[in-house]
């Protein structure tokens, strides 16, 4: 078997994983936008992340149609020996490689801005949705519950927010550690830590695990796109 057959068929079968990977995100992802509850329930343990204060569900479906459309041009491109599919893989892998790069070096230097923006978003969606949309409320009530924690520092992250208008001086049972009535006063005498801390904390702890994968997940774009121009060089040569 000569070199271009083997990474012929070595790039169809890795795309036709890509594919079946993305079209199994892509599913996951409607299923955790349609019913986010029942998905949060079968995974209870990782519900105390802060990926349960994004919508994971769009997220998901993003993802997994990206992959999708990328192992079809590969596994298509290798297979039907395209040049015009075969480049126009390499070229997305590596658009979304350059943006990867950049993401990271924005996340190393501008660690203290990135956690101002995320800590502005997670304030707007706790003092505009909480106590309105049944999903955030539930997202935000387990955070705290399993966390031990209230709001985005302390009980007064409440205050001028929906939930306290039309509950006034009612905070959520997690910010007094239960005790009820949960007013401003047990809320002051309980003290209990904000969970924006926490989920840095939790954030931070993984960060070796997450630049793991990323890495690896980089050295196989870089390889996927050597692989894709290589095959595209030696079409003509065919």
């Amino acid at each position: 078997m000569s070199c271009f057959t083997f990474l012929k068929v070595m790039m169809v079968l890795f795309n036709l994983f890509i594919v079946i990977g993305g079209g199994t995100l892509l599913g996951i992802g409607i299923w955790v936008a349609v019913d986010s509850v029942s998905f949060l329930k079968l995974f209870g343990p990782m519900s105390g992340t802060a990926l349960q204060l994004v919508n994971v569900g769009y997220v998901l479906i993003a993802l997994g149609a990206i992959l999708f459309v990328l192992g079809f041009l590969g596994c298509c491109g290798a297979q039907k020996e395209s040049k015009c599919l075969l480049i126009t893989f390499f070229s997305l892998i590596l658009i979304i490689f350059i943006i990867e790069v950049a993401a990271a070096v924005l996340a190393l230097v501008y660690t203290s801005v990135a956690e101002n923006i995320l800590r502005g978003s997670l304030s707007k969606v706790l003092k505009d949705e909480y106590g309105k949309s049944s999903d955030v409320t539930t997202l935000w009530n387990t955070t705290m519950i399993e966390l031990k924690c209230c709001g985005l520092f302390n009980y007064t992250d409440f205050d001028d927010s929906k939930y306290i208008a039309e509950n006034p001086d009612t905070y959520p049972p997690p910010c007094c550690n239960g005790q009820l009535p949960c007013n401003s006063a047990q809320a002051t005498k309980e003290k209990v830590e904000g969970c924006f801390p926490k989920l840095l904390k939790e954030i931070r702890k993984n960060a070796n695990v997450v630049g793991g994968i990323a890495a690896g997940i980089g050295a196989l774009e870089i390889a996927a796109m050597a692989v894709a121009m290589y095959l595209y060089c030696h079409l003509d040569e065919k």
